[in-house]
Order: C-alpha cells, then structure tokens, then sequence
C-alpha cells in the first residue's frame, strides 16, 4: 500500500513538471517578428490646398516611406465621395524607399471642403485616413 501511495505521487509530481506555459524563447521570438514588420513613415496626412478655381480638378499628392525590413504593398485606396478620384503606387514598396498616393478633387461646387483618402496597406493592420481639405473659389 505504501509503495502505491509513493507510486502515485512520483506520477502526480512528473505530470506536473509539463508546463502549458509556452517558453519564453518562443515568446521573445514573436515579439522581434511583430518588431521586423514593415512601417510606413507619410510625409503629411493632412494637405490643405488653400483657394482652388471651380472647375479645375486639383492633385494632391501623399508621400510615404517604407522605414521597415519587408516591402510594402498598398491593396486599397478609397476615397470618401465620387468628387474625389485616387490613384497610387502598384509596384512592392521595398524597404527605404517611397512611394505616393495621389487624390484628385473635382472642384465643382463652390465653398469649403474636407475629404478624406482611406488608404489600406499590408504595413498596417488599420487603414491610413488621409485628409485633404480647401476651399473652392
């Protein structure tokens, strides 16, 4: 009997010794991938073009850099009405170098305006919201 009751205390005490904490090398390592992830750096996320003309669409022009270790690939850009059309860079952005999101504004109705330019990249996990903003004369 007593050689049962040491038995199963040896198997409780080696069951034991599996931990389901994972270790923390496998832990440091996750967390130096989420650092090695690509970012993007935009010159401005702003832009105010000041007085346009009516009836001139106007350009504006959103650098970004690519300060990560992997190349950046821009999968969307919307814009947040019809009077805005977008363009931007197709090309993988590799690290260290820049690229452009272009919005071009149909200035058709006079007065104040502010829309934005919601750009998705594989950088980021949120989407980018641009802004550009002006008044039509």
């Amino acid at each position: 009997m007593k050689n049962i009751k040491i038995a199963m205390l040896a198997l409780a005490l080696g069951l034991m010794s599996f931990s389901a904490i994972t270790p923390l090398k496998v832990i440091a390592s996750k967390v130096e991938t989420k650092l090695d992830a690509s970012a993007i750096v935009w010159k401005a996320e702003t832009i105010d073009v000041g007085q346009i003309p009516q009836g001139t669409p106007k350009a504006i022009v959103y650098e970004f850099k690519n300060t990560g270790k992997t190349a950046v690939i821009i999968t969307n850009v919307q814009g947040s009405c019809g009077c805005t059309a977008t363009d931007y860079t197709k090309e993988p952005i590799l690290p260290g170098k820049s690229a452009k999101v272009t919005a071009t504004y149909n200035a058709a109705n006079k007065g104040a305006f502010t829309k934005t330019v919601t750009v998705t990249t594989s950088a980021e996990t949120t989407p980018k919201i641009l802004t550009l903003k002006g008044t039509v004369i």
